[in-house]
Parts: C-alpha cells; structure tokens; sequence
C-alpha cells in the first residue's frame, strides 16, 4: 500500500473522531450557555412577581376574595412565559407551563436545576416568600421548558455528526494529494536508486538536495551504504584475487621442489641398500627442499596479509623496539654473525607492527645470507635514526652487509617476486615483502653500494607519526597487488639477479 494511501486512510479515520470529540465539548458549551440564559430569564421573573407574590398571600391571609383575585390575576400577568407555583397557609396557586402536580419538586432550590417528568425536562428556580406575619409567609416556584434548548442541542449535534461525515473524504482526499505530491522527491529518488545495478554499471546515486530533511537524509545514507558497498565488494574483489594469485604461485614455485623431494623419496624407496653417504645426501636434498617449501609458503602468506590488510590494524609504534626485538633474534639464531646497531629511541611511527617487523626481520635475513664471504662469518650494521626529507621527518633505517654487494644493473629488479640468485636458499620473495611493506606503510625503500667498502646498503624512510596525516597524503597511493603482479611469469624469470 502506499504511503499517500495510508496516509490519506488514517486522517480519514482522524479527522471525523477529532470533529465528533470537538462537537462533544461543543455542545456541552451550548448546553451550558443555553441553561445561563434560562437561568438569567428565570431570576429576572422571579424577581418580577415576588412582590405579588406576597400581596396574595396577604390578601389571603385577612380572607379578601375580591382583592385576592385581583393580586392573583397580576401575578399570572407579571409571570409572562414561565409557569409558576405559589404554596402558603392558605394552600396553592399555579399557573403556566409547568410539571404535573404529582411531580416531586425540590423543596428549595435557590440555584434553577433540571427537573424530568413524562419525558419533558423543566428548569425550576425555588424562591422562598418571607414576610413579619407567620399566615403571609410561603413558597414560590418557577418553571420554565427546556425545549429550546433540547431543540437546539438536537439541531448542533446533527450538524457535528454531519461535519464529520463531510469531513472524512474529504479529508482524507485532501491528504492524499499532499502526501503524494511531498513524496514525489521519495518517488524519484527510489526510481534513481532502482535503476543502480553494480554488476553492470559503475554508476552510483547522484542526489541533488530537495530541502525535505527525510529524504535528503535517506539519500545521505543510500549514498552510505553504496560506498560501503563498492568498498566491500572491492575488498572481496581484492581477496579473491589473491587467493587465486596465492593458489596459482603455490602451485607453480612448488612444482619444482615438489617433483625434486619426489625423486629423492623415489630414490630412496627403490633403493633400501643406497650406500650411507648417498643416503646422507638424498636426506640433506630433502631437508633442504622441505626448508624452502615452508619458507615459500610463509612469504606467499605474508604477502597475501599485507595485500588484505585494513587501517584498521594500523597504531603507533616505536621503531627502535622493533629493530631492538629483530637484532635480538637475529643474534639466536646466528651467534655467528656479527650484529651492530645503532637505533635513536623515541621515532614512532603510524603502522602495522606485524609488518614493519617483516620489513626488518627480512632485511637482516637477507643481510646475513648474502653478506658473508668463504673467509669470514656475515658482518650486519643496522641504524636508525631522524631525517628530513622533502615530506617532512621521516625515519631512515639502513642495514649494511660486507658481501659481494649487487651490481647497479640488478639493483632495480631485486624487489620483484621470485628474484634471486641461482645459489641462494631463499624464496625470492623476501625483499618483495619488504617492498610490499615499505610502500604499505608510505614509506621509499631503495638499494645501493655500501658507503666505503664492499658490500649492499638498503634504505628505508618511513613518514613519522607527527606527519602522517598531512605530509603523507601527497604520496602516491598503496599498491595492493604485490601478489597478484606477475604471478604468470615462467620459472626462467628467478634465474638470475640478487
């Protein structure tokens, strides 16, 4: 049903009840004054014949027919329209319209009241007749119908139930037209917003303000809702695409070790009696291809958290605990490797801890694989300290190995996926995640020649909490596709480079 329908159905319903409650209270004011003005005429009457009323009474009193007629006849004149009744010693005198004798009337009655009898309703006014002489003392009664007034309740009270019975189409068809002409701007926005299809169009809900608070706050929140909308179906989008990305690297880099750690099993079943050291070797081959497999399926996982990953998740963090935490376990799991660290305390930044955590960790892992030599254990320098830069203060980390260092034409090309050297036992996905995370985080990630020596320095800047909301938002926008770019690219690609 419509809403101008219900509308238009409800105020025909109302407006007849309000009209009937109107007239009720209506006629209780007629009513009301109708009685003041019988009540008014009565006092006036009653003052008119009271003096007659004892002149016959008097003349009563001393036996003078002739004189008692005479008082009797002006009494009936000074009366007028109203009936009246006169007890005394001597008995009673009536005349006028007025109840039936047997009816009980109110013994005083100063103040008019209502009296029924024989289906008639009387006004009655009681006015006592007082004089020195006890025989010329008595009571007097004035009557006076209340047809008028009962005749004109009758006539207001068919008027009021006429009126509302007028008023209730007419109501009601007066609302209707109202109603549907406020809610056409309703009307329109619900055929703008019907014909919005997501999977068709990109368009979305265009709202010009129609000053009517209701709608234009509806749209507001259509317009909400759309953008959450398209933000989710973004996201989802975002979701599946790297699940499909992770599916299709998954399969595709552990085709390799796969079919090598099948071979080896194959080669040890079918071979029980496989001499001790062939044995030890087809062991270590598994070893190794299990590491790389876990260590592959690890990274493939963080890239896919950091391409999903909300603001959400993002909080202050000091830097310098990171670095500290990342060395310290650094130096546990290669008490042969030489860590320094120079970190100045108190640079938080606005981030993900998870992943500047993988930002440093991967850093030193790749520091410590790639920056030692035949002759001497990885030497590791990792600082961190304040800059300025053409955005505002920003956090330098550097980390500097000792190793052979990265010639200038594969500096560019060490942050893609899978890129690394033939003999590294890595995954080629670790300084992919560094990059991911750097540029996650608005910050500029880049690799040179160790300042002074032999050797690789990587860069990071990353914004300082006291400038992310104004210096950062002249950075380029996130890439969130680091695991789903170049997930088709043949196995050759990660034959050469760093």
């Amino acid at each position: 049903m419509r809403l101008s329908t219900r509308v238009a159905l409800v105020v025909g319903a109302v407006v007849p009840l309000l009209v009937l409650s109107a007239g009720a209270l209506l006629l209780r004011w007629v009513a009301h004054d109708l009685h003041a003005q019988q009540d008014a005429h009565l006092r006036e009457r009653a003052a008119a014949v009271r003096q007659d009323a004892t002149s016959l009474l008097r003349a009563t009193a001393h036996d003078r027919p002739a004189a008692e007629q005479a008082r009797q006849r002006r009494l009936f004149t000074s009366a007028l329209d109203v009936g009246i009744k006169l007890t005394g010693p001597g008995g009673t005198v009536s005349g006028g319209p007025q109840p039936a004798a047997s009816v009980q009337l109110p013994a005083a009655a100063p103040v008019p009241v209502t009296v029924s009898a024989d289906g008639a309703r009387w006004r009655v006014l009681s006015v006592p007749v007082t004089s020195a002489n006890p025989r010329v003392q008595g009571t007097l009664w004035l009557f006076s119908p209340d047809t008028a007034a009962k005749t004109q309740l009758g006539l207001v009270r068919r008027r009021v139930v006429t009126t509302a019975l007028l008023t209730a189409p007419v109501a009601g068809l007066l609302a209707w037209a109202a109603t549907a002409r406020a809610a056409r701007p309703l009307r329109q926005l619900q055929r703008r917003a019907g014909g919005l299809d997501p999977w068709t169009s990109t368009a979305r809900l265009d709202h010009t303000p129609t000053r009517i608070t209701e709608v234009d706050d509806l749209a507001r929140t259509m317009q909400t809702v759309l953008t959450r909308y398209d933000e989710q179906a973004a996201r989802t989008s975002e979701a599946l695409a790297t699940a499909r990305s992770f599916a299709a690297a998954a399969s595709h880099e552990l085709r390799n070790p796969l079919m090598s750690m099948g071979t080896n099993l194959d080669i040890l079943v079918g071979h029980p009696r496989l001499p001790e050291a062939e044995r030890a070797e087809v062991l270590d081959d598994l070893h190794r291809e299990h590491g790389r497999l876990l260590g592959l399926l690890v990274m493939l996982r963080a890239l896919a958290e950091g391409d999903l990953v909300q603001a959400e998740a993002f909080g202050p963090v000091d830097l310098a605990d990171v670095v500290d935490s990342a060395a310290a376990d650094l130096r546990r799991r290669h008490p042969e490797a030489e860590v320094v660290v120079r970190a100045a305390p108190g640079l938080s930044v606005q981030g993900w801890e998870q992943g500047l955590r993988s930002v440093v960790d991967n850093l030193l892992a790749n520091a410590v694989v790639h920056g030692r030599t035949d002759s001497r254990p990885a030497e590791v320098e990792i600082t961190l300290f304040r800059t300025q830069d053409e955005h505002g203060p920003a956090a330098l980390l550097t980390v500097d190995d000792r190793g052979p260092g990265i010639p200038a034409a594969a500096q560019a090309t060490v942050f893609e996926r899978f890129r690394r050297r033939p003999d590294s036992p890595g995954s080629g996905l670790g300084l992919t995640l560094v990059a991911q995370q750097t540029a996650l985080h608005r910050g500029r990630i880049s690799v040179q020649d160790r300042p002074g020596g032999h050797g690789t320095r990587f860069e990071v800047r990353l914004p300082l909490t006291d400038t992310w909301s104004t210096a950062t938002a002249t950075l380029p926008l996130l890439r969130r596709d680091w695991l789903t770019t170049g997930a088709g690219r043949p196995q050759s690609f990660h034959k050469d480079g760093s």
